[in-house]
């Protein structure tokens, strides 16, 4: 392999491309979850709900409030994640492109792939969180309590005019802490299973994949990065919805979130994690089925690939 400089452009289409894909594929996904999201977030802030596992939660909710209870939220959820995934997406795409040029080299690329990915998510998922954190605030103050507004506009107007704009970002930092090791687990865990799937087979073996051959390969290599999303990202998550549900002392954010997560306990942060990771597992590997086909079908560049041969 020679030593010679990567050179990939993409087009303003093929940015717009990204963006929608990965829109759509966020907003759907996330959007189909919501009952098991509800399920999550109520564990999260309800102690005693804890012993009785997803179902028995699930049967609580639905014998209380009815099938709506189970979709509470979901207008933030769509509407926020389609703006996330869109930045998401097309920015990993992007923040990829960059670190790999910045390498100089495609040995040196190659050398630091996990670098890459590692970087390109996390800078990718920072601008994204910009537009879903007032979003996600939003969702999760109608999930713990689903009489404080009817809905996405209500909600956010409600928050915004009685408790200022700014505490639409009280949870910016915990989000950042949730939503880049997903974000990280996602790609980079994704790009590495892939990978390890392919240098196992020859050449000709991968050139004559079949279409559910392929399916397959992204679907268990989606499966395992969601479980690892799940994981790295869930102490961050269960401290978001307690701030979010006003949970905590006053005073500055590290201090609440210290205080939050002494109090949780080991235990307490990883609570709800079984429905959490199921939730995660099929976002996440449905996500990647669908944005792929979704940027095949509008005609864009493949992203660039650096998986070592």
């Amino acid at each position: 392999m020679s030593d010679r400089k990567i050179s990939s452009q993409f087009s303003t289409s093929d940015y717009a491309a990204f963006a929608l894909s990965g829109g759509l594929c966020c907003t759907l996904s996330h959007g189909a979850m919501t009952p098991i999201d509800v399920v999550k977030t109520r564990i999260q802030l309800d102690s005693s709900l804890r012993g009785k596992g997803m179902l028995g939660v699930t049967r609580s909710i639905l014998a209380a409030e009815g099938l709506p209870g189970l979709l509470t939220g979901f207008g933030p959820t769509a509407v926020g994640y389609a703006l996330q995934g869109s930045v998401k997406f097309a920015g990993y795409e992007a923040a990829k492109k960059w670190l790999v040029e910045l390498s100089g080299s495609r040995e040196a690329a190659i050398q630091n792939r996990t670098a890459i990915y590692l970087g390109g998510a996390a800078i990718a998922e920072f601008f994204a969180d910009i537009l879903l954190t007032p979003l996600e605030a939003t969702r999760i103050r109608l999930v713990s309590d689903p009489k404080c507004a009817n809905g996405l506009v209500s909600g956010l107007t409600k928050i915004a005019s009685t408790e200022g704009v700014s505490s639409l970002y009280a949870g910016f930092i915990p989000i950042l802490c949730k939503q880049v090791p997903y974000a990280i687990g996602q790609f980079t865990v994704n790009e590495r299973c892939t990978e390890f799937i392919y240098k196992r087979m020859s050449p000709e073996t991968r050139a004559n994949l079949s279409g559910t051959q392929t399916f397959g390969i992204t679907l268990g290599s989606g499966i395992v990065a969601g479980f690892a999303a799940a994981i790295l990202s869930h102490p961050a998550d269960t401290l978001l919805s307690q701030i979010n549900k006003g949970h905590g002392p006053q005073g500055s954010m590290v201090h609440r979130l210290v205080t939050l997560g002494k109090e949780a306990g080991v235990r307490g942060l990883f609570a709800g994690l079984g429905p959490r990771m199921i939730m995660t597992a099929g976002l996440v590997s449905s996500q990647f089925l669908m944005y792929g086909g979704i940027k095949n079908a509008l005609g864009a560049r493949p992203g660039i690939e650096i998986h070592k041969e």
